[in-house]
């Protein structure tokens, strides 16, 4: 069973978001890098990039597959995690904390209404 931690909000396509005020931190789900396998890769943006909710913001390299990463929320990049570029590998040891991708600064709160709950992700991800 992936772990789907409380204080966190999710999209259906396995993004997480920690809000703080107007900053986000935002990852990828427990659930996302198990069906990944070991992550050898993480192509981020650069502080100061924008983009809009549901556009890719970066990419994640698995040993078998490339997957874009999709922004949960409309926004600037504040900070990116670097540590990420020397060992994608903490993406899949700690996809909540030190596997953390970017920080953004959010241009649509409102959008936060439209993404999942723990709960509704966790059926999303029993349903498969």
């Amino acid at each position: 069973m992936s772990e789907i931690p409380d204080g966190l909000l999710y999209t259906s396509e396995h993004e997480w978001i920690r809000v703080e005020g107007e900053r986000g931190t935002i990852g990828i789900t427990d659930y996302a890098q198990g069906e990944l396998g070991d992550i050898v890769f993480a192509e981020l943006p650069e502080p100061g990039a924008e983009f809009e909710q549901g556009q890719p913001f970066g990419t994640i390299e698995a040993v078998k597959t490339v997957e874009d990463l999709y922004a949960p929320v409309s926004g600037v990049v504040l900070e990116v995690n670097d540590e990420l570029g020397e060992d994608a590998s903490q993406i899949n040891a700690d996809p909540y904390g030190e596997g953390w991708m970017v920080v953004v600064r959010m241009t649509n709160s409102d959008e936060l209404e439209s993404l999942l709950g723990p709960r509704a992700y966790g059926e999303l991800v029993e349903d498969g």
